[in-house]
């Protein structure tokens, strides 16, 4: 008589209602018990062990492929409310608690020391070439900029509109200006 394959769940050791969380941890903790560097296992034993710890990972870390692995199984996809494991376990001395950052997309990860600085560098270079625009409008004497800061009276470019609008009383309200343009010459 021929034994049943044992399921993915069974490989790592989790009921098929296990979290991500708990499907993480299992793997974690058997992949480092047999993984062929670091068991006491023959090689070949201990290298299919793994490959059956990894294939099994494979598909239950995989939302949409666990899902698939359970309707083919027969497993239900109904969420059932369970108490949390710490409630029902009795003390029995120092338990190890799982991190409250445990990730289930491998996409949503922390940024790496090497991500983080990039992005320093990226603000930093960002900060630099912004000085240096204010440097170089300063020093090219921009008349804009020179005079917001030096002088609270207007650049000479605008005193013909200012003396339009001041000495306008003799013209009737609801005339224009009459603006001088330069004139372009043809070279």
């Amino acid at each position: 008589m021929s034994e049943r394959p044992a399921s993915y769940y069974d490989r790592l050791g989790v009921k098929p209602t296990a979290s991500p969380q708990q499907i993480r941890q299992a793997f974690r903790d058997l992949s480092k018990l047999y993984h062929p560097d670091t068991t006491t296992l023959p090689a070949a034993e201990a290298t299919a062990k793994f490959q059956d710890l990894n294939e099994a990972y494979a598909v239950l870390s995989s939302p949409d492929r666990r899902w698939a692995y359970d309707q083919q199984a027969g497993y239900s996809r109904i969420s059932v409310m369970q108490p949390l494991e710490s409630l029902t376990k009795a003390s029995q001395g120092p338990s190890r608690r799982e991190p409250s950052n445990l990730y289930l997309d491998p996409n949503d990860r922390p940024l790496s020391p090497g991500e983080i600085f990039a992005l320093f560098i990226l603000g930093l270079t960002f900060a630099a070439c912004l000085a240096l625009v204010v440097t170089v409008g300063l020093t090219r004497g921009d008349p804009l900029a020179t005079t917001a800061l030096s002088d609270p009276q207007p650049p000479d470019y605008l005193a013909p509109l200012q003396a339009e609008t001041t000495a306008a009383p003799d013209r009737p309200p609801n005339t224009a200006p009459a603006i001088a343009y330069p004139t372009v010459r043809a070279l």
